[in-house]
């Protein structure tokens, strides 16, 4: 074992790590308005005077793992209106394609432990262009590009700073801190860095008089006293001048309201802008900062250098050689994960696609029951909110590290999302992984009446049931890795769980009681005419393809799950056997049977499709080409012969719907067939459906693009798919981009782009059948092409696409930087990754959130 494996088994090194969110602002969880108006109730502008309730942003932060205080960096220019203390973006209201970060900014390096980290801001040297971005975006359309920071031209001169932030951690409560600021100019330019160091408010909502204290220590050094935390000191090298505010709300500037307060959370930003008296003279607060006012040389750099730590003997003689070491090991522990790639750009890619993996945790603290009723010591809400958003979910209580989608952009946890990225990050710390699954299904986040919470802005929603899924895969890797014991108090004990929330899908999903399933949108937004999850005129129902496979595969994952566990405890055999025959009744509900024709399968076309469903029980197929369609790929698992022979209870389940219901067992793809190795498949699709949807699935003139499976047929750009639903009409057309309409409000478009989650189960899919079939089961691919490669070819070229998105081609470009010439030409620029939440389908462009590292470090897995 290496350094950072051997740290990994000391839960004290991840005490302090990259906990504080990159976006705090425009949340639902500081947002105490009647109507719910989160984006409005605290704007960017607010941010910088409004003391939070819940939790705390910055740029670069750490804080400990119940941030009490944090860390991060503050910059200024010297001609910005205000200090940068946080990323600045649009909300949701403000972008042509909703909420987007503008800022340029990168996760380059990170441990498990957070041992050593690093990251990269690029700071423009000439007044950031604020009023700029938020007017143009104003004037564009939704048929419009979004209006970026690099389209400015503020960085076109190379007018800006590179400031890389570094930690490397010599205990765990012992942090160096490195701040190097690179002039990329050709001219000597000013700037104020700002270490800031700054308690979570905990008291104003509770009246608590024992409040934390910084205190200057002089020497350039921060007396820290909190008592939940100790005491700490932050000394910072070459006694900067130190600058002591409060961490409380503004409310003059905010309200035309004077709470008495002396010093606000923008005392220092008023006073280094506008020369304000609004930092304590007496050099003691809850937010304090150490201010280097510095001349950085034309093409020269300066390094800070700054340790927060329990120890008061502390001092800087030792920092370099440490810095070294943390380094060192970072790079012995990666080394060890990429030892079979030679390819210097493949190792480049994954590392930073795990950096920002492991960048994104984020310390997420919402009490639903104290949000609606309010807090002792501040106003009661407004009785609206009662009835508002999450107002059913009053048991769910979160204070705990979360890996984030994106930290800006979606600064919540979605469970989806949540499931996948434990697959990178079980490569990573295997531990952490198992625990963010197990998370979801705790008492304090878990509906009582088995829902999975789906996301901060409506935990009530349902998203894609992958858990079960995701902990099979995970199980059967640490398994592996430990000489073939697995974890089964880990499996068993969120098994149960998980067939609580299979009950609660089958009770609240299936309108009809007919094995097909509504589920609403599902995560995928807008791939459908309208919104999915609203109510349908005069009684409708849409059922859907993705639904009822994403219940066909969650019933495969639960059987596969209880096959391995009836090797210790047999009574699991009757739970498999029930998960097998709830599998073979929505195969054969979606599957055209019975004598109405209303299953989801088209036989004209070859494809699944939703379809609505009317009170009279007739139904209309909704013809959209779409990974709704492919989506019945995923409901496909593997059993050993074992699994069946040493189980008498499922054995016998399984030969009685051979013997009673063959026109059932027809449908499921040769499960009573053991291949040569013993191998049974079991499969919502037999040999000539899967060969349909693979046929349209790598056609390029479909769903294969140069850089992966589209989400939306290629098809429907010149033949948009339209309906008319209670006289209003209503069409999806190939969109390969950005939204071009605002049916959910944000950017995130699924009509079109390539999604890195999707692409993986589709490979995962096809490596499973490949498991079955061999190396003599052969397809098209691409369709029409002549070229004929069995199922794991197939995969493997899927991958190549997807790696073709960050690799550099044979000109040196990368699709995910587009045509931006500075992003592929500019050596301080063309090495640094941005890894998005989605990429055009055309030309593999990045879109949507641009440091969605969550499912899209989904590319990391790829690369091993």
């Amino acid at each position: 074992m290496n350094a950072e494996q051997t740290r990994l088994k000391d839960t004290a090194w991840k005490k302090w790590g990259p906990y504080v969110s990159d976006r705090q602002w425009g949340t639902v969880r500081e947002d105490y308005s009647a109507n719910g108006d989160a984006w409005n109730y605290i704007t960017h502008d607010m941010s910088r005077s409004k003391a939070y309730r819940w939790s705390e942003e910055g740029i670069a932060g750490i804080c400990d793992n119940e941030q009490y205080l944090c860390f991060a960096i503050a910059l200024w220019n010297k001609k910005d209106p205000i200090l940068k203390e946080r990323y600045f973006g649009l909300s949701n209201p403000e972008g042509n394609h909703g909420e987007d970060v503008k800022e340029l900014y990168y996760y380059l390096d990170n441990t498990p432990t957070h041992s050593y980290m690093k990251m990269l801001y690029k700071y423009p040297q000439q007044e950031y262009p604020y009023a700029l971005l938020l007017d143009e975006n104003k004037r564009r359309t939704r048929n419009d590009p979004e209006f970026e920071l690099l389209d400015t031209g503020i960085f076109d001169q190379d007018k800006y700073f590179d400031v890389f932030t570094e930690y490397a951690k010599n205990s765990p409560t012992d942090v160096l801190i490195k701040i190097t600021v690179h002039n990329r100019s050709d001219e000597d330019a000013a700037l104020n860095v700002l270490p800031t160091v700054w308690f979570r408010n905990t008291w104003d909502w509770k009246n608590d008089d024992d409040r934390p204290c910084l205190a200057d220590n002089s020497h350039g050094t921060i007396d820290i006293y909190h008592k939940g935390l100790g005491q700490f000191w932050l000394k910072a090298e070459g006694e900067p001048e130190l600058l002591f505010c409060d961490n409380e709300t503004n409310t003059k500037r905010l309200y035309n309201s004077d709470n008495g307060k002396p010093f606000y959370k923008d005392g220092i930003n008023d006073h280094l802008i506008h020369g304000a008296n609004t930092v304590n003279p007496q050099k003691k607060g809850t937010k304090a900062a150490a201010n280097y006012d510095l001349t950085i040389p034309a093409k020269q750099s300066i390094t800070l250098r700054l340790r927060l730590t329990q120890d008061a003997r502390a001092a800087f003689d030792d920092f370099d050689s440490i810095f070294k070491l943390r380094r060192d090991e970072a790079d012995e522990f990666y080394n060890a994960l990429q030892q079979h790639s030679s390819e210097s750009d493949h190792g480049m890619i994954q590392r930073q696609a795990f950096a920002g993996m492991l960048w994104s945790k984020q310390f997420y603290h919402y009490d639903i029951h104290k949000w609606l009723n309010g807090d002792p010591a501040k106003p009661k809400p407004p009785v609206e909110r009662l009835n508002g958003r999450n107002n059913k979910w009053q048991h769910l209580n979160t204070r705990d590290i979360i890996s984030m989608p994106d930290k800006w952009e979606y600064p919540w946890f979605a469970s989806w999302d949540l499931a996948f990225h434990c697959l990178p990050l079980a490569n990573l710390d295997m531990a952490f992984a198992k625990r963010q699954l197990l998370l979801l299904t705790r008492d304090w986040y878990m509906h009582p009446n088995g829902q999975l919470p789906a996301y901060e802005w409506d935990f009530g929603d349902a998203n894609p049931p992958v858990l079960a899924m995701v902990t099979w895969t995970l199980y059967k890797q640490d398994k592996e890795a430990n000489g073939g014991k697995g974890d089964t108090m880990f499996l068993e004990r969120i098994f149960h769980k998980l067939m609580l929330n299979f009950t609660w899908w089958v009770n609240r999903k299936d309108a009809q009681g007919n094995n097909i399933f509504e589920g609403g949108f599902l995560g995928l937004d807008n791939i459908g005419v309208f919104d999915r999850n609203a109510q349908l005129p005069n009684g409708q129902q849409l059922e859907q393809a993705d639904g009822t496979s994403w219940m066909a595969m969650y019933s495969l994952n639960l059987l596969r799950i209880a096959a391995e566990l009836t090797s210790n405890n047999v009574a699991y055999a009757d739970i498999a056997s029930k998960f097998f025959e709830h599998f073979i009744y929505i195969v054969g509900a979606m599957s055209d049977l019975g004598q109405n024709n209303e299953g989801l399968w088209d036989e004209e076309d070859g494809f699944f499709y939703d379809q609505l469903r009317s009170p009279d029980n007739s139904t209309q197929k909704m013809k959209i080409r779409s990974i709704v369609g492919l989506i019945p790929l995923f409901a496909t698992e593997i059993l050993d012969d074992r699994d069946i022979t040493d189980s008498p209870v499922f054995k016998d389940r399984m030969r009685w719907f051979t013997d009673n219901r063959p026109d059932l067992a027809s449908l499921v793809s040769r499960w009573n067939e053991k291949n040569s190795e013993g191998k049974h498949l079991l499969s919502l699709l037999r040999g000539y459906r899967m060969k349909m949807l693979l046929r349209y699935m790598l056609d390029e003139n479909e769903f294969l693009s140069e850089y992966g499976i589209r989400s939306v047929s290629k098809y429907h750009l010149n033949n948009p798919y339209s309906v008319v639903v209670d006289g209003h009409e209503f069409s999806v057309k190939y969109t390969p981009g950005e939204s071009d309409n605002g049916l959910f409000g944000g950017n995130s478009n699924w009509r079109g782009p390539i999604w890195m989650p999707i692409n993986y189960l589709i490979i995962d899919s096809l490596h499973r059948f490949y498991q079955y079939y061999g190396d003599d089961y052969k397809i098209e691919c691409p369709t029409h092409s002549g070229n004929f490669m069995n199922l794991k070819e197939v995969a493997d070229n899927l991958y190549y696409r997807l790696l073709k998105l960050f690799l550099r081609d044979q000109n040196g470009k990368r699709a995910v930087f587009g045509n931006y010439d500075k992003l592929q030409n500019d050596p301080n620029f063309k090495d640094y990754i941005l890894f998005h939440e989605y990429f055009d389908g055309d030309n593999g462009r990045g879109a949507g959130a641009s440091h969605q590292t969550g499912w899209t470090g989904l590319i990391a897995n790829c690369l091993l």
